[in-house]
Parts: C-alpha cells; structure tokens; sequence
C-alpha cells in the first residue's frame, strides 16, 4: 500500500468572505483514493470562526478529490464543514443547500491582484506606473515585470495536472491585475473548482512572498480597475430552446431579484459597481449586446442564434462566493423555465 498525503481543505466562518483551511493526512491506501474511501475528520472550530472553545468539535466531511501535483502521493480533498453529528450541515457550509443541477453550466472569470510590499505587484514605492491601456494581455517586462507570468504558468500547470477544467489565463486591465478561468457544468463542480484554484494560487505565491489580493477595489477610487468574477452561465433550455419572448422574461426576472443577487456578489461592490468603467450602477439593471458596462452581457451568437446559448453576468466581483452566486442565478432562471418542459426548477 502508498501512503498518500491528503489535504483536506475547506471554508472557514469568516465573513463577508471565507478564508481557505487545510490541514494534511496521511493514509495508506492501494491506489489513488476514491471519494468514497476518504474518511471524515474533525477539526477546531473555535479557531477558524465555526465553534465555542467550549464545544470546538467540527467535522470535514470529503466532497471532492483532485490528485496535488505539488506532492509526491499527494490528494486535494475539498471538504464541507458538518456539526459534531458528520451528518448536519454546518451554518457556514452554503455548498450543501444551494440549487445545482448538471444541466446548467457555469464559467467563471476570476480576476485578481498580485501584491507584494502592500501595492500591486509593479507599482512603484510611491505614486502610480503608467496609466492603464497596454498591461491588459499585455506583453514585456514594462509591462508584466519579471515573475507575474511565472507565476501564472505556474498555477495553470498546477491546475491542469489537478484536473480541473481551467480554459485560460490573461493579464487583465491594470498593472498586477491577472485573471483565470474555470469552466463547469453544474453549480457545485464549477464552484468546487474555483475554490481549489484559489487554494493552488495562494499556496503557489507563498514561494514567492507574494499575497493575492481578491479585493473587488483594492486602489479604492481611483480610475485604476476594479476586479470582478463575471459569470457566464446557461441551461439546457437556455442553449437548446431559448427564443426572444423567453429572454425577455428572463431579464425582467433578474431585475425583480436584483437585490437578491448583489447581496450574494461579493462585499464592497458599490465601489465596483459605480456606472463607470464598464459597469452598470448597483442598484441599476440593465442587459446589451456586446455591452461590457450592462449587468447583464448579450453575446451576439446568442442573439444571431435565435436568443439561444450563454450569457454573461458582469456583476459578481473577485471576492464573492460561486457556491452562491450559481445558485442565486439558478433560482432566478427557474422562476422562468419552470413552467417550460425542459427546464429547471428551484427544486434542481
């Protein structure tokens, strides 16, 4: 038998936003583990914000299972956090309630900044580089600097040796500004696989004494970007059916629910969402063709396709939680496609 080193790895109760956990352990098994085969483990709350010192007990309990092509034997095991029980899901574990149905597909655009030295990564001590213009998918050291796309590589080739379904990695908008993207179908595999590869990144750049900043306005208001984590998503009615009259409905559902969404979109979005730079105001909704400042983007193959295939969510930010945001935009569009043979229901 091979003694694996398991990393167990879950989501903490800190808000607005989690931070990721993990802790190592070693089993012994044939082959590399099945799911099913991983054992439950218990852990201390009262350290990571999901339990009294004086009743600490919390339970890991394996969800998913990725080979970590950082360690010889070594597994991914991302986990939700049960109670005492191993049977009740935690209240910080919004991965077990959430609408999710494999026929809905989800692709995430997960924007971030490089930090090092309290400032993006490039920044000079004092002031700022040069305006933004060529740093997004920009090319050189003026304008990526010398680690940025190492690192990139880095965490692509992690990602990929994991097999997780990342589609692309770019330079973005301002300088030190980076984004990947992750590909799912279903709401929990696409959000299972944005949580790992955050973990892989921020587990990368402790080699390089470099933070990743999630912030959605790290540089606060300044007309430097802001960072977003735009959802594409479709159903299967969606991309087989769909249809004007359809798509119509489907916008005045999502801005009946506005509220509903922004409060699942991540923290500190009124500074993102500001009308400006390519974004539709907060408590605004709006939907375009090929229109980067709407809440809602309409490809144009959509459009040409008969109102048939994905569309794109511009408002959930760099910080928010994909487990909810999937979710909220399934309830949304299941308030339309319930009644529609094919369709979802909140109940998916």
């Amino acid at each position: 038998m091979t003694k694996y080193r398991l990393e167990y790895i879950w989501l903490d109760g800190y808000t607005p936003v989690p931070n990721l956990r993990g802790k190592t352990q070693i089993k012994s098994f044939d082959e590399f583990p099945k799911l099913e085969e991983l054992p439950l483990w218990g852990f201390d709350g009262s350290s990571t914000k999901q339990a009294e010192g004086s009743s600490s007990d919390c339970v890991l309990k394996p969800v998913s299972v990725y080979p970590d092509p950082a360690r010889t034997n070594g597994a991914l095991v991302l986990c939700e956090v049960m109670m005492p029980d191993g049977v009740t899901p935690h209240p910080s574990n919004k991965r077990a309630t959430i609408v999710d149905d494999e026929g809905c597909w989800f692709g995430f655009e997960q924007e971030y900044f490089f930090y090092k030295d309290g400032r993006p990564l490039g920044f000079p001590e004092s002031g700022y580089p040069e305006p933004q213009g060529k740093y997004y998918t920009g090319v050189g050291y003026e304008n990526v600097g010398d680690i940025a796309r190492e690192i990139t590589e880095a965490h692509l080739d992690l990602c990929l040796e994991a097999g997780l379904n990342h589609e692309g990695i770019n330079a973005e908008v301002a300088k030190g500004q980076w984004e990947f993207q992750i590909f799912g179908k279903g709401s929990k595999r696409a959000a299972d696989e944005i949580w790992i590869a955050r973990y892989l990144l921020q587990r990368l750049t402790e080699q390089y004494g470099i933070v990743i900043e999630y912030h959605c306005k790290p540089l606060g208001a300044t007309d430097w970007n802001g960072s977003g984590m735009h959802a594409n998503f479709s159903t299967r009615y969606m991309r087989e059916t769909g249809g004007k009259d359809y798509f119509l409905k489907l916008m005045a559902a999502f801005e009946k629910n506005v509220d509903e969404h922004i409060a699942v979109y991540g923290p500190d979005n009124h500074m993102r969402l500001t009308g400006l730079h390519e974004t539709q105001a907060i408590d605004q909704f709006s939907w375009g063709v090929a229109d980067r400042g709407a809440s809602i983007r309409v490809p144009h193959s959509f459009v040409n396709n008969g109102y048939k295939g994905y569309l794109e969510d511009r408002r959930p930010n760099s910080q928010g939680d994909p487990y909810q945001i999937a979710s909220v935009i399934l309830k949304t569009v299941a308030e339309v496609e319930g009644a529609e043979e094919g369709g979802i229901s909140a109940a998916a």
